[in-house]
């Protein structure tokens, strides 16, 4: 079977929050099941629809919002492109009419109450976040179809690969692992953006690889943007008031500014010691992670639950350490993806296989190597870095209250971020050839505490503060 190959844009996804492997992975299983209806002639004689949720996606689903997120598959909305303002009332619609317009093109009859179901105390072999998608056809039968999401908005069906991965592709530096990195790069005497720059050029042109990547940044940029400007408690029913407004109102101490750029500006003025860059970069994680909770637009990075520690970590970069031009961001992001693409080889970017060490952990990784390249950091010193910043993370269990991604998460995104920034100044003042601890290893033993990990610490809201600070999900 040939290694899996991961391009950068695999790893990061613009999509829609909460959760990517609670709602944007169910978001696409339900567009997948469209697209099979469809490619099979079906489409035209569906009556009705069932959507089955086991496992971590029935436990924590209403929280993260995995209903919402099936039925705004099922209408044919992107998670890329749909106005996020108007979920709320296309979910209200199908509610109130108990009519589901499916793929925008078929009317037919859906109830909430009956044809989304929670399996609570059951679960698909293959993976803890498993759904089924039934279709009612017109002759009596049916048609099933089994679907995974794994992580990241990657969705499998059983014992396939990747749907979201490109077509099996022969790379000129094939990377499984961290040592495959480093060894490219000293045998060619390249660094590792000038590798995972050459590997990105068998998918797609440079250009499209820059405009991709901008996309990306403009995406993190703007929800950094709203995630400073927005007020407000957010959604659920745990009553979490949004902080990032009221903390860029306080650092900002009355200063005036009218766009991103002449707010960046009054960032750049008042960040002048270290107690208010650090209070800069919480802001920024914080921001992103609230527009997350409120079904904003974000970024997997690598995961919705973790979409503010690389924004953050980035916005950091571009204020603070001369970050500031296209050719940095593109390649911050382009060693972050990177990284990113060997986690999810070596161990899980999912926290229902891993706990939060699978998606905080790997955010930290992946900024502090990235943040390490980018201030001019050896190939060792990004590895050391990336590994710093994963080691002590081993072991962080995924333990939502009330099973919305609001307490601990949004919080843990600033930790994240802040772990990222000191992981790269300690390597790039360190010698790594001295190093105990290389970064497969770290992955290696990531991946064997995953294992080990009790299934009420994996997204599950059954362990930690989700049972010791107990919500009742009807409450929310």
């Amino acid at each position: 079977m040939p290694e899996e190959r991961i391009s950068v844009f695999d790893i990061f996804k613009i999509g829609v929050g909460p959760s990517s492997s609670h709602t944007l992975g169910p978001w696409r299983a339900a567009q997948q099941f469209i697209t099979e209806l469809q490619d099979s002639q079906l489409f035209t004689s569906v009556q009705k629809v069932h959507i089955l949720l086991y496992g971590s996606l029935a436990k924590t689903g209403v929280g993260h919002g995995t209903d919402i997120a099936v039925l705004m598959g099922l209408l044919g909305e992107d998670p890329v492109t749909t106005d996020t303002s108007l979920i709320a009332e296309k979910i209200a619609n199908i509610r109130h009419t108990e009519r589901l317009l499916l793929d925008g093109k078929r009317l037919i009859p859906f109830q909430l109450s009956s044809d989304i179901v929670f399996l609570m105390d059951a679960s698909l072999s293959f993976h803890p976040n498993g759904m089924t998608c039934v279709a009612e056809l017109a002759n009596d039968e049916t048609f099933a179809q089994n679907y995974y999401s794994i992580g990241g908005g990657f969705v499998v069906k059983e014992n396939q690969e990747v749907q979201d991965e490109k077509p099996s592709v022969r790379l000129p530096y094939p990377i499984d692992c961290a040592e495959d990195l480093r060894l490219h790069c000293l045998a060619n005497g390249m660094d590792i953006l000038e590798v995972v720059w050459q590997n990105e050029l068998v998918w797609r042109t440079s250009f499209q690889i820059q405009k991709g990547l901008l996309q990306i940044w403009e995406t993190m940029r703007d929800c950094i943007w709203r995630g400073v400007h927005t007020e407000g408690v957010l959604p659920g029913g745990l009553g979490v008031t949004r902080r990032a407004a009221t903390l860029n109102k306080r650092l900002i101490q009355g200063a005036t500014y009218t766009d991103y750029n002449s707010w960046l500006a009054q960032v750049q003025a008042k960040g002048a010691d270290f107690s208010s860059v650090l209070n800069w970069v919480s802001c920024f994680a914080l921001a992103v992670n609230e527009e997350n909770a409120a079904f904003g637009r974000v970024v997997t990075a690598p995961t919705n639950g973790a979409a503010g520690v690389i924004p953050a970590v980035l916005q950091y970069y571009i204020a603070f350490g001369g970050g500031n031009t296209k050719a940095k961001i593109t390649a911050f992001l382009l060693v972050a993806g990177e990284l990113g693409s060997i986690f999810k080889k070596g161990a899980t970017i999912s926290a229902a296989m891993g706990g939060c060490q699978a998606e905080i952990g790997v955010s930290s990784a992946m900024a502090a190597g990235a943040l390490t390249a980018c201030q001019g950091g050896s190939v060792r010193q990004v590895l050391m870095a990336t590994e710093i910043a994963m080691e002590h993370h081993l072991g962080l269990t995924c333990d939502p209250i009330g099973g919305l991604v609001q307490v601990p998460c949004i919080e843990r995104n600033t930790m994240g971020a802040i772990k990222a920034i000191t992981a790269s100044q300690l390597a790039l003042q360190s010698e790594p050839e001295n190093a105990k601890v290389s970064l497969d290893n770290v992955i290696s033993t990531m991946w064997q505490t995953a294992l080990d990990m009790n299934s009420k610490y994996k997204e599950t809201s059954d362990g930690g503060l989700a049972v010791n600070v107990p919500i009742s999900l009807s409450e929310c």
